[in-house]
């Protein structure tokens, strides 16, 4: 048992060096997506990126060490409010981005002159960039600590609190880059926020459906038969006729959807089904099967 237990303890750095690539490799992506694309198109992030941007325009101060300077408040807020290790991993994709654009100043632009493509385009890659580093524990803006916290105390994901912060900041962006640049600013980072929530929450494609049937015998069987998937039980009450019911849950992944609806309409049509989006599956023995 001790020889396991120091095996553990051994195994925990590399794992935790290993959880930082991903976040580094985000940082990279998104300083590409902002001195490729963004910035040579007179088009900002927003967030504190942003306000970098911004100030670097203004000072030509460069903009990695804006970038570090400015997010300064919000780490400290981040290791008192959200955690160490969060701060950690955050701090580590600020450097990168820092880094990263410094690096990354003087590459060609690969997009110039079509506004629409610009904003798409430089949408995507900042949000795959910062949604990367997000979901493996780290956030490469303050603002986006700002969102996580703000996430924990209030009923919106984080994606919703970054947009939302971020509309202040475009009006600052408004007075370097225009009202065009700042309105196309605005529109990109919109991509941004849904292609960070994608990639935030999982691009698994599983959802649960939820069953109430009259015949869950048969139903959770033909599931089994047809499909080669598993499901649980919940006993449930009705709230006007307090009658009990037994409520089937089954996880299936984005191919099985049209399958499993087919089986439910054929074994009880009048069944009272909901469906949720699933952002990750682990454990148990969750695999593609053949469907017949």
């Amino acid at each position: 048992m001790e020889n396991t237990n120091i095996k553990h303890k051994k195994g925990n750095p590399l794992r935790k060096i290993l959880q930082a690539v991903p976040v580094i490799l985000g940082a990279f992506i998104t300083a590409y997506g902002l001195d490729a694309i963004l910035i040579p198109n007179s088009v900002s992030d927003g967030g504190v990126t942003g306000l970098s941007i911004v100030g670097s325009q203004l000072t030509q101060v460069p903009l990695g060490i804006l970038i570090v300077i400015l997010n300064i408040p919000f780490v400290f807020l981040g290791y008192k409010q959200i955690g160490k290790t969060f701060t950690i991993y955050s701090v580590i994709g600020m450097a990168s981005l820092a880094f990263g654009t410094s690096v990354m100043h003087h590459i060609p632009t690969i997009i110039e002159g079509d506004t629409l493509l610009v904003t798409v385009i430089g949408g995507i890659i900042i949000g795959f960039g910062m949604g990367l580093a997000l979901r493996n524990g780290g956030a490469l803006d303050g603002i986006d600590m700002l969102a996580v916290l703000l996430s924990r105390k209030l009923p919106f994901g984080t994606s919703d609190f970054i947009l939302f912060l971020n509309l202040f900041v475009f009006v600052i962006v408004s007075t370097v880059f225009g009202l065009q640049g700042a309105f196309l600013s605005g529109i990109a980072y919109f991509i941004a926020s849904k292609v960070i929530h994608l990639v935030e929450e999982g691009l698994s494609g599983s959802k649960t459906f939820k069953i109430i049937t009259v015949d869950p015998e048969r139903m959770v069987q033909t599931i089994s038969d047809r499909l080669g998937r598993s499901a649980t039980y919940n006993v449930v009450r009705g709230g006007y006729t307090n009658q009990e019911f037994r409520e089937i849950t089954c996880v299936i992944n984005r191919l099985e959807e049209s399958k499993i609806k087919e089986i439910i309409y054929e074994i009880d049509k009048h069944a009272f089904v909901t469906v949720y989006d699933v952002a990750e599956v682990r454990g148990g023995n969750f695999r593609k099967n053949n469907i017949h």
